[in-house]
């Protein structure tokens, strides 16, 4: 079983929205995985509008991709390398740490990722 970055066993970030990678609503990764999706994310009006001023537009719906779009206080696998960009702008969204994939220490530091914890 997977860990999460608290070396426990990873669990769950979102099935509705539906999230992950492979779309089982856990932030699991793999060698497919280029964008790492493994930061679960309760995403916030800032993130989302940062993240759609960085070229990844998360609010707005594709129904065409099964994609409703994102909304304040959803959870969602977001990408390790995004996450700590927009820590570094001052725009990270909140973590659920024990949903989050030990592979995003690869990226951001635990202590980053503790100052923007939340509870499941």
């Amino acid at each position: 079983m997977a860990k999460n970055v608290l070396g426990t066993e990873l669990e769950d970030c979102s099935f509705d929205p539906l999230t992950g990678y492979y779309r089982d609503g856990c932030c699991n990764t793999g060698t497919g995985d280029l964008g790492v999706h493994t930061v679960c994310a309760v995403v916030t009006d800032e993130f989302l509008e940062f993240s759609k001023s960085v070229g990844n537009d998360l609010s707005t719906p594709h129904p065409e991709f099964g994609f409703n779009g994102l909304k304040d206080g959803d959870s969602w696998c977001l990408c390790a390398p995004r996450w700590q960009e927009a820590f570094e702008a001052g725009a990270a969204p909140k973590v659920r740490l024990a949903a989050t994939h030990i592979a995003t220490l690869e990226w951001a530091t635990l202590s980053d990722l503790q100052q923007y914890a939340v509870e499941q």
